[in-house]
């Protein structure tokens, strides 16, 4: 019996998703970024998942997805939310203390923690090329946060943190997907975070509201967040990993221009150079799964 043909790839069409991918989380670290002085991380975050749950309902009612929402994984979808509502408040503290690009090249590392805990949690193989290309990401960061010639800010171990958490939630979203559809993930990302954030934003009983300028950045946020995840889901199922994701290390040279021209922010060659072996360590590790893959069928 012979195994399915795969579905062919669309190369360009996947650029394209690719391109939309960067431009919305470059988007977002702006916007965060902008709205860094004026929000509290918990406050922007209950706005974005108020937004973002609006959001999740109207289209999931014009496609006719409303039913494909369920309870019966409420644990699952409540403990990831709990790792990813932790990572993107770090994340986003980390966008108003630290240089963009370093956020950005820290961020890299998340695939690195997913290999390792894959092979804990799901029972992935861990092979020797797993873990060289996991010793490299290593050294990438070491380049990246230069331990010894100053102290480490706490800017760095918060994208570092968020990396590691958004590493678990993917963790938690691949046992997801195997009975839960995107909507209904989407729709417990937007309702447990929000319920998080008004926890977190309301136990001194005080709360900010977005002022008419940040309005339209906390729009921004909500928006580019669903924007690059939609985004990036379409271009891996249009085209192998191997080939998307070269695309996504673009992320560094436009967060770094934009950061350069936005907040005269220099874009430094050990972030470069970092971010350059950490995408190289990740982008080892997805070409030889890839290969070993198509060698099995």
């Amino acid at each position: 019996m012979t195994s399915p043909e795969a579905p062919p790839s669309n190369v360009p069409l996947a650029a394209l998703w690719m391109v939309g991918a960067v431009i919305a989380f470059s988007s977002m670290a702006i916007a965060g970024r902008e709205l860094s002085t004026s929000l509290s991380t918990f406050e922007l975050m209950t706005y974005r998942s108020l937004i973002g749950m609006i959001l999740v309902l109207a289209i999931a009612g014009i496609c006719g997805t409303l039913g494909q929402i369920k309870a019966n994984r409420l644990r699952d979808h409540t403990l990831r939310n709990i790792f990813h509502f932790t990572g993107q408040n770090l994340w986003f503290w980390a966008v108003g203390v630290i240089p963009l690009s370093q956020v950005f090249a820290l961020e890299f590392t998340s695939p690195l923690w997913v290999m390792g805990l894959a092979a804990i949690f799901l029972g992935e193989r861990l092979t020797w090329i797993k873990v060289c290309a996991g010793l490299a990401g290593f050294i990438g960061v070491l380049i990246v946060i230069q331990p010894g010639s100053a102290a480490l800010s706490p800017g760095m171990g918060a994208a570092a943190l968020a990396a590691l958490a958004f590493a678990i939630t993917a963790i938690f979203t691949k046992r997801l997907t195997r009975d839960q559809s995107i909507t209904c993930i989407l729709f417990w990302l937007t309702a447990i975070q929000l319920v998080l954030g008004l926890a977190f934003c309301l136990y001194d009983g005080t709360m900010a509201l977005p002022d008419a300028a940040a309005w339209p950045w906390v729009i921004v946020v909500a928006i580019s967040g669903l924007v690059a995840h939609f985004s990036l889901t379409n271009a891996i199922a249009l085209a192998p990993a191997s080939v998307v994701m070269p695309i996504d290390f673009v992320r560094l040279p436009v967060i770094g221009a934009l950061a350069f021209v936005l907040y005269g922010e220099p874009l430094e060659w050990p972030v470069v150079l970092g971010a350059a072996i950490i995408f190289g360590a990740n982008y080892l590790n997805v070409l030889t799964e890839h290969r070993r893959s198509q060698s099995a069928q």
